[in-house]
């Protein structure tokens, strides 16, 4: 896991193999997975200004997810 410059995410990290893309979040302080997300996607998450509006318009609603 990669910390991040963000007022909602704390840390995020990817899985190149299993294409799974990690992300822990500050006010919870909860891991998810999100499943089948491209290594463009995480590079482009990890370049984003804004880490959060990045996730909320191309990640959340994108992809299958879990609770670790």
């Amino acid at each position: 896991m990669y910390p991040v410059q963000s007022s909602s995410i704390e840390a995020v990290g990817y899985d190149e193999a299993t294409l799974k893309l990690y992300v822990k979040f500050l006010e919870s302080g909860e891991t998810y997975v999100y499943d089948g997300v491209r290594r463009e996607v995480f590079v482009e998450f990890m370049l984003a200004e804004s880490k959060g509006h990045y996730f909320n318009s191309q990640i959340r609603k994108r992809y299958r997810y879990e609770r670790l």
